[in-house]
């Protein structure tokens, strides 16, 4: 379904589709007053926030603040620590309850609830089953893995295999599987920042992690924030639509960067938690505009995993904004939902 790796080929996949950059967001700064503008790394990638200047928060406190809010992000869902949360939990043994933070949980059911809706598309368990495709944590392959071992590891993966107790905030997996929460991580810090950020009176703001973005207000230039979605193999930062949002949040997922190649068949690390192997039609790339920078996220992937007709089935039953690009015959076509019409009537 989808890749656990956190490296540099993880932000190619993440990072794809998304956006302009941010001089290219941000023309206008000149504006008074002056946005503050703040940066820095996490999850392996990196993240930027926009606000315009309050009273209630100085630069240097939105900078500790936020630094503080990933920090704990990262320390309860980073596979990459041994000490994260989600960490301890895959190595204690089955059949036995792990008491878990608030966040965790809110993570955990929403991944869940978005894996019933897609019919099993989107799946937080499949971790293992990416990783023995050479997509994980661990070394990269760049080998397709005997048939056998793998459908005997696809049997150990599923949600159904979970066990959630929220009264008492705890958890319990019945068989050997691991959490990997890579496709949703980062839109929840986007989310934890972005309430932040408002709870200190911040208005206007673009808070973007690693390329899952949400935004409020207005730009500096007083207009809603207007975003890009590259076109997909561009190598030259082109881009295939634009559109205007506030309040809104947005994430991209796609399968054209990150892949390895074996007797001239094509890889991609985006595998399908139903069947085990990577996905193979001519879906690119998904575009999911959200209130929660968490849902978009983690839906971007599931549509991928679905292909362009089931992706849409299902965005018009949750009536969710989607844009669709698909690769054919040499070239992209477009499509979208419904919902995501209000975007485009906003574009310039």
């Amino acid at each position: 379904m989808y890749s656990a790796r956190i490296t540099q080929s993880h932000l190619r996949r993440w990072l794809f589709c998304c956006l302009l950059s941010l001089a290219g967001l941000l023309a206008g700064c000149g504006a008074e007053p002056a946005p503050v503008e703040l940066s820095g790394r996490t999850m392996g990638t990196t993240w930027h926030v926009t606000y315009t200047p309050s009273t209630q928060l100085a630069a240097a406190q939105a900078q500790h603040g936020i630094e503080g809010i990933l920090e704990e992000v990262n320390l309860s869902m980073s596979t990459y620590r041994s000490d994260s949360e989600i960490s301890r939990f895959n190595q204690v043994q089955s059949e036995q309850w792990f008491p878990v933070s608030a966040g965790f949980m809110e993570v955990l059911e929403a991944a869940m609830a978005i894996g019933d809706a897609s019919g099993g598309a989107y799946d937080v368990t499949v971790g293992p089953v990416v990783n023995l495709w050479g997509f994980g944590p661990e070394a990269r392959t760049d080998s397709v893995p005997d048939e056998k071992v793998l459908m005997a590891l696809l049997q150990q993966i599923g949600q159904d295999k979970l066990q959630l107790d929220e009264e008492k905030r705890q958890i319990l997996k019945t068989t050997d599987l691991s959490l990997d929460f890579s496709s949703i991580a980062k839109g929840y810090g986007v989310d934890r920042v972005a309430d932040w950020l408002q709870s200190r009176g911040a208005v206007d703001m673009l808070v973007e992690v690693g390329g899952e973005m949400r935004l409020h207000g207005r730009n500096p230039r007083g207009e809603p924030w207007r975003i890009a979605i590259e076109q997909p193999d561009s190598m030259v930062g082109s881009v295939a639509m634009a559109i205007s949002l506030s309040d809104q949040a947005l994430a991209t997922s796609g399968d054209y960067r990150n892949y390895f190649e074996v007797a001239g068949k094509r890889y991609s690390h985006t595998i399908d938690p139903r069947t085990g192997y990577p996905i193979s039609h001519d879906l690119v790339s998904v575009t999911v505009v959200h209130p929660r920078a968490m849902m978009a996220d983690a839906w971007a992937t599931a549509f991928t995993v679905m292909g362009a007709e089931g992706a849409m089935k299902v965005a018009l039953e949750q009536e969710l904004a989607v844009y669709f690009i698909r690769r054919t015959q040499g070239s992209y076509t477009s499509s979208h939902s419904p919902q995501f019409e209000r975007y485009l009537e906003t574009s310039p």
